[in-house]
């Protein structure tokens, strides 16, 4: 990339284009175009967008812009067949992870879960406060002695009386 760039940089010098003067006609940023012209891939995110750039400024320049993105492809293939196949996995599992976080949420596209019923538990809620009520009453009424309701509690109680008083 650094031998494409510096005859891009040849080819403006020789035009008499100021770098300045190309970035305007270009509405490219000056550091842009320095990074093209020095071959500096790494300052661009993507490299689709970086032949893009090459492209745009092959034009620029009165040149065959077929010709130079054949060379920038080819750079890319040396750049690339240098790449491990497990990173290009990685970096293929990162971009649908993005592409996921990324998805159009319409009605039309939206996937729909099953909705979990919740009548069951309130049943079964309702069964166990039930059965629960019972078992309490049935427990607290067992243990319970009966009050005394004879009609004879009063006349005892009166006797009870009369003996101490003898």
């Amino acid at each position: 990339m650094k031998e494409l760039g510096d005859y891009l940089r040849k080819v403006r010098i020789s035009n008499g284009v100021s770098i300045t003067e190309a970035c305007e006609d270009l509405n490219f940023s000056t550091s842009q175009l320095e990074n093209i012209e020095m071959g500096n891939v790494k300052a661009f995110k993507d490299v689709y967008e970086l032949r893009n750039y090459v492209n745009n400024y092959a034009k620029y320049l009165g040149l065959d812009a077929d010709t130079i993105v054949d060379e920038f492809n080819g750079f890319l293939f040396q750049h690339t067949s240098k790449i491990s196949l497990d990173d290009i996995r990685e970096a293929q599992n990162k971009k649908e992870e993005l592409m996921n976080d990324k998805k159009v949420k319409s009605p039309y596209t939206l996937e729909y879960k099953e909705k979990v019923s919740l009548w069951p538990v309130f049943y079964i809620t309702l069964i166990v406060f039930f059965l629960s009520l019972i078992i309490y009453l049935v427990l607290s009424n067992m243990n319970k002695v009966p009050e005394r309701t004879d009609e004879l509690y009063n006349i005892v109680e009166k006797e009870s009386i009369y003996e101490f008083t003898y």
